[in-house]
């Protein structure tokens, strides 16, 4: 029998009307005036928006590397069996998840206001440290940690939902082979955990890219939206400069994408659901051979060795 591919008219109907619509939307934006492509030309690679695109990926990398090593720790700890670790650890998730991170940047940024000065020493004794607050100027530093101690809140959830979805087995073997329980979460689970944990700590990633907008609060203003913003606060013409950050926002977004893609890959082996040459050749000799022969297939038992 000759197979006929069933006919789906209605796709091409459908994607015909997106073409449409794009292309409308496209010519409506190019020939609309109000845009000023020209300006945004000109600024597309100034050398402030360029800057601003640095210290963007500074403050995106720097705040991400804090609130990983802080979210594992975090995790470890509401995994512990100890109360205390577990208790402080669900406080701060609480206070930093149930606050908005605006509002948290504002409070960083009046951090020299409320904390004038910091001492570091034995109370009501000796004093080993003697900090001047009001003396810093840190609104960088005080951006990261903001960003930082946020994001460290939700990736402490996304690594203790990892550690979650590794059996109890693998736990229960590594005890028994003798290891520790901190042991058990950095040699067995983790390792195993990391399949899950990777591809919503992709999005994180993109997230807090996004998120450096808002680091105004601090104020700090040398990443790519105040850049633009002081720009357009010049010359009057906020949306081409909008469409310039908007550009180099998905730029940056695109390429943490293609990275998370291979990550993730790399992360997977092993756990693809494609069954490979050799467990394709023992399924058809198990299906060809009588019944009661004997024929297993060859499965994941084959892949795990």
């Amino acid at each position: 029998m000759k197979a006929v591919p069933l006919r789906h008219p209605g796709q091409w109907i459908a994607a015909a009307v997106v073409v449409i619509v794009v292309v409308l939307f496209v010519y409506g934006a190019a020939t609309n005036g109000a845009y000023r492509w020209d300006t945004y030309a000109k600024y597309l690679f100034d050398n402030r928006i360029l800057s601003g695109v640095g210290y963007t990926l500074a403050l995106t990398v720097l705040a991400m590397i804090i609130a990983i090593i802080l979210g594992v720790v975090l995790a470890v700890m509401r995994l512990s069996p100890n109360p205390v670790l577990r208790y402080t650890a669900w406080v701060y998730l609480w206070i930093f998840r149930g606050t908005p991170v605006y509002v948290q940047l504002v409070f960083w940024g009046l951090f020299p206001s409320i904390y004038k000065q910091i001492d570091l020493g034995i109370p009501f004794s000796v004093q080993f440290v003697h900090f001047d607050i009001q003396d810093w100027n840190a609104a960088f530093l005080f951006a990261v940690v903001g960003l930082a101690l946020n994001e460290a809140a939700y990736m402490a959830e996304i690594v203790r939902a990892g550690v979650s979805s590794v059996g109890e087995g693998q736990s229960e073997a590594s005890v028994a082979l003798g290891m520790s329980w901190s042991q058990t979460m950095r040699r067995t689970v983790l390792p195993q955990a990391m399949r899950v944990i990777i591809p919503p700590t992709g999005n994180e990633l993109i997230s807090m890219l996004k998120t450096t907008s808002l680091v105004a609060a601090v104020p700090f203003s040398l990443e790519l939206y105040g850049r633009a913003r002081d720009i357009s606060g010049v010359n009057f013409q906020p949306i081409p400069l909008l469409m310039v950050a908007s550009t180099w926002y998905l730029v940056v977004t695109s390429v943490l994408m293609v990275g998370q893609f291979y990550l993730e890959r790399h992360y997977s082996k092993g756990a693809s659901r494609q069954m490979t040459a050799r467990q394709l050749k023992a399924l058809a000799a198990a299906q060809n051979a009588p019944l009661g022969s004997g024929v297993a297939v060859e499965g994941e038992s084959d892949e795990r060795r």
